[in-house]
């Protein structure tokens, strides 16, 4: 199915509904798995990472004519939307301002053992989220994926109405951001949960109920995981 043209009118204001193209940034394990899940809905992919464009021919060959590879500038500038899907720690060495104007996932989470401790995380006095739309400042940014293990991503996708369709939780401060979001996820498979600004994003991340096992246990096959079991564990989630 090619992407949906035009513009769709919602409470919020004009939704962009034509994307075409979606850059990464980054293209580990959940980068390559959103590649793999937005070409086979219709979309063109440029693909970047630290490494330079070339160590990504591989990839860019499994995934055929819709893929490409480039530079983090070149990805942002081909974009309708971008993920962003690096360590947390390295967020912040991405220059911010080819990403000016973008609306951009935000895959990051929190792990103090590869990232470093960082006390504004520790004392809960911000989120990743947060961090990200601090240093991209001029974008737009919607945290998702940070919540489920990438086989269970490439795996549990289904079409829209599906009785078993997983859904996953987003958060962001601009709701016309996240409806292009919600739109994206709809067409790679997904239904959404919102679960309000990146400030509540801390109920999503590591160690949370709505982390991972909704999906299915760590290391085997997904079960999957509707909108009402994702709301009930996100409503769950303890500071």
């Amino acid at each position: 199915m090619p992407p949906v043209t035009g513009w769709n009118r919602r409470a919020v204001g004009w939704v962009r509904a034509d994307m075409t193209t979606i850059g990464l940034i980054g293209s580990g394990n959940i980068g390559s798995t959103v590649a793999r899940l937005a070409v086979a809905a219709g979309y063109d992919v440029v693909l970047s990472n630290s490494r330079g464009p070339e160590t990504l021919a591989g990839l860019v060959a499994e995934l055929g004519p819709k893929a490409s590879a480039g530079t983090s500038a070149e990805a942002a500038a081909a974009a309708d939307l971008v993920v962003v899907t690096v360590p947390l720690k390295a967020a912040q060495d991405i220059p911010a301002e080819p990403l000016a104007g973008k609306v951009l996932i935000d895959t990051n989470n929190y792990y103090p053992e590869r990232d470093g401790r960082i006390d504004a995380l520790e004392d809960g006095s911000t989120t990743t989220g947060e961090l990200v739309q601090r240093h991209f400042a001029g974008s737009r940014v919607v945290k998702a994926f940070n919540n489920i293990w990438f086989e269970h991503l490439a795996g549990l996708s289904r079409p829209a109405g599906s009785a078993d369709r997983s859904a996953l939780p987003v958060a962001g401060d601009d709701a016309a951001a996240k409806l292009l979001v919600t739109e994206f996820l709809d067409r790679i498979g997904y239904d959404t949960v919102d679960v309000g600004p990146l400030a509540e994003n801390w109920r999503t991340q590591r160690d949370t109920p709505v982390y991972v096992t909704p999906y299915g246990p760590y290391g085997q096959a997904g079960t999957g995981a509707g909108t009402e079991v994702v709301r009930e564990r996100v409503a769950e989630a303890k500071r």
